[in-house]
């Protein structure tokens, strides 16, 4: 059984997506529906399925930007509105799409070639960075990230400068920040989940290297492997280990 991943800040479509998936794909299972970007990638790194449908304009992320985290680890399908900016790009980088609303004739075709996708080895490398490439043009510019954030020690509110954190690291409820001040090590809280607070980071500063950690790429010393095949990450001037999830690993290849 195949597992489906969709996302589409609209109710309404996606719940005609839902409906026609079920149709033209009834042995499929959908794992997942996301509300917005941020809320997809969340998604994707908990279940790990095998295609997404991927709205491109939502808030937070764009589902470009959402299929750029996923690096071709699986196949993805943009649902998108006429006129979109998109549309040409994908056709001359044989990148497919729906548009809405969905036709199931269309959806038909477009499931077909996902299984014929599926069915064969993962993508080539050249392919990979063919899509990397198309989906970097049209990826929109993002606002710089901001200076400080506000986080919470007891009762004090402490203002924290994103150039001090180490790295962050959320729970069911908060995100634990993990800073230097004055030459100490310091933790304080934040109410932003750290889903959010990725859509926030410059990704040239921060990595995300779980689905519950984002590090400082200054902070990172070395990536250690162990015998089961799990991956640690060592930080300058911190004790921290931090544990690198298996969808990131590929961050640290070596040479």
């Amino acid at each position: 059984m195949h597992r489906i991943l969709i996302a589409d800040d609209e109710a309404a479509m996606r719940e005609q997506l839902v409906d026609a998936l079920h149709a033209a794909w009834p042995e499929a299972e959908i794992v997942a529906q996301a509300v917005h970007g941020a809320d997809a990638w969340d998604q994707w790194l908990q279940h790990q399925p095998d295609a997404c449908f991927l709205d491109i304009r939502m808030p937070g992320l764009t589902g470009l930007e959402v299929a750029q985290k996923i690096e071709g680890r699986c196949p993805v399908v943009f649902v998108t509105a006429y006129g979109d900016h998109a549309l040409q790009a994908f056709d001359a980088g044989a990148v497919d799409y729906l548009v809405k609303p969905v036709e199931p004739r269309r959806l038909l075709n477009s499931v077909t070639r996902l299984k014929e996708r599926m069915s064969q080895p993962g993508p080539e490398l050249a392919q990979v960075e063919a899509m990397q490439a198309l989906l970097a043009r049209l990826v929109p510019r993002r606002a710089p990230q901001p200076e400080t954030l506000q986080a919470s020690i007891g009762k004090e509110i402490r203002i924290i400068r994103v150039t001090d954190v180490v790295y962050f690291e959320s729970d069911a409820r908060y995100t634990r920040v993990v800073y230097r001040e004055e030459g100490q090590q310091r933790e304080a809280l934040l109410r932003t989940p750290l889903k959010d607070l990725l859509v926030q980071l410059d990704p040239a500063q921060f990595q995300q290297v779980h689905r519950s950690i984002i590090v400082a790429s200054s902070q990172i010393a070395s990536a250690v492997r162990d015998d089961d095949g799990g991956m640690v990450l060592k930080l300058r001037g911190c004790p921290d280990q931090l544990t690198v999830s298996r969808a990131f690993q590929g961050l640290f290849k070596g040479q």
